[in-house]
């Protein structure tokens, strides 16, 4: 049996924030109280001067991603490494497999990436790149197995991307089986249609990504999910919003009863759009999408946050190397593999320019990277809580750290930072997955192959 107890600190939740203490045996968290006496044996960890949170959960991240004729460079050791020196105890990857693929084999090789590989806590959203009359046995059968989400593209046309027809289908089943449907919101012929005239302009350098996809395709994608979401009753989740013009999309058909959670992403809330025009290809390291915005949109985002308009904050972590991969789109922006690494950064970008700077309060941070997320997707209170019973995933955050970030010192297995030589204040000293200590003092000491998949239950089932 292991023992840990955390004393002294702050304890922060997204309803409160109380002095105590926090003891953890075997998986779960015993008690919560004062001047907690140790039992024999316990480890124990001085949190005087520290926050102490809930485990934090990334909804969407990319591990095993091939994209456009190459693979993201994280593995699940790699970066589960990163998720725990970051903060980060449970991550929930994007499983994408391509039209051709049959889904119980991509779901079976998704599962091989991560199983006995990963140090944190993990599940996975099920892609859903075709509908055809083999698919609803398919997908009943792997909700079956503990997944809970579904993820669709409304873009990439001809790779991942799904018909009307389709939608239509993967919602109604959603809905009958109670899963939650994550979407990538993009009016696809509008991008497939603008890129072919900008490089037969010759305008081929990365600016031109976000000239392909401006907001208003992010906009009209986002009110065609709404209008199927509407048509259905399905839940649904917008994944990496990024704009104005997206979120008033998406607020109208809340108001108007459409079942939909919306996230934001890191990236969003501190770089943009002038960081993919950066000269001498430097900006491929910005390229994503949807694309990184005007600036004017990052307090239209924080704001909405912590009034509880956007419900969380992802990374959409998908690592490329700068050196070789993001070169394939050299002479032409479409090739440029999508995505920037963040996985480690999440946190402590939060902390410094959310919390710091006055944006958010300390209880809105762990509600949107951690509560939230836990409560979208079927993990509720057994991870984003503090209380007795929940898994005793932890986060000691010390608000005195001064760093720098850099990929020097990252532990993404990946050749650049997107925040190089950004300064940060907080970090993680120590953090626990299922009350075993995975981070101590900073440095990583977990154990790779201890993370669990965590299986999750709809509502049909």
């Amino acid at each position: 049996m292991t023992t840990l107890l955390i004393q002294g600190g702050e304890i922060v939740t997204d309803t409160k924030r109380f002095r105590g203490d926090v003891l953890c045996k075997d998986d779960v968290i015993s008690q919560i109280g004062e001047n907690l006496v140790a039992p024999e044996g316990a480890t124990i960890v001085n949190a005087k001067g520290k926050f102490v949170f809930p485990g934090f959960i990334d909804p969407h991240v990319h591990i095993y991603l091939p994209f456009m004729g190459t693979h993201a460079k994280d593995t699940y050791e790699t970066a589960s490494h990163a998720a725990l020196i970051g903060g980060t105890t449970t991550m929930i990857e994007m499983c994408c497999p391509a039209r051709s693929d049959d889904p119980l084999e991509a779901f079976d090789l998704w599962m091989s990436k991560a199983v006995g590989k990963s140090a944190c806590d993990f599940s996975f959203h099920m892609g859903v790149t075709k509908f055809d009359d083999a698919t609803e046995a398919k997908l009943t059968e792997i909700v079956r197995r503990g997944i809970a989400s579904f993820k669709i593209f409304l873009a990439y046309k001809g790779a991942f991307g799904i018909d009307d027809g389709e939608l239509y289908r993967t919602l109604r089943l959603a809905k009958k089986l109670g899963v939650i449907v994550t979407a990538h919101c993009e009016n696809e012929t509008l991008v497939a249609e603008k890129s072919r005239e900008l490089l037969a302009a010759g305008k081929t350098d990365p600016s031109q990504h976000h000239e392909s996809r401006p907001p208003q395709v992010e906009a009209d994608g986002v009110h065609h999910l709404m209008s199927f979401a509407q048509m259905t009753g399905a839940a649904t989740y917008i994944v990496h919003l990024s704009c104005a013009e997206a979120l008033e999309r998406a607020l109208d058909a809340r108001a108007r009863g459409v079942r939909v959670n919306i996230e934001t992403l890191i990236q969003y809330l501190t770089l943009s759009k002038s960081d993919a025009e950066r000269p001498n290809f430097e900006g491929a390291k910005f390229v994503m999408s949807p694309p990184l915005r005007d600036a004017r949109n990052q307090a239209i985002l924080w704001k909405a946050l912590q009034e509880g308009e956007i419900d969380t904050v992802a990374t959409d972590h998908a690592p490329f190397d700068f050196a070789t991969q993001k070169q394939m789109g050299r002479e032409d922006f479409t090739r440029i593999p999508n995505g920037i690494p963040s996985l480690e950064d999440r946190i402590r970008l939060l902390y410094t320019y959310g919390v710091c700077s006055g944006k958010m309060d300390l209880c809105t941070m762990v509600r949107v990277a951690s509560t939230n997320v836990a409560k979208c997707f079927d993990l509720y209170p057994r991870k984003g809580s503090i209380e007795v019973g929940a898994d005793a995933d932890l986060v000691v955050f010390d608000p005195g750290y001064r760093g720098t970030i850099s990929v020097a010192t990252h532990s993404m297995n990946v050749d650049y930072s997107a925040f190089e030589g950004w300064a940060v204040q907080g970090c993680a000293t120590e953090v626990a997955v299922r009350g075993q200590l995975a981070v101590r003092g900073g440095i990583f000491i977990g154990e790779i192959g201890r993370g669990q998949f965590l299986k999750r239950k709809p509502s049909y089932f």
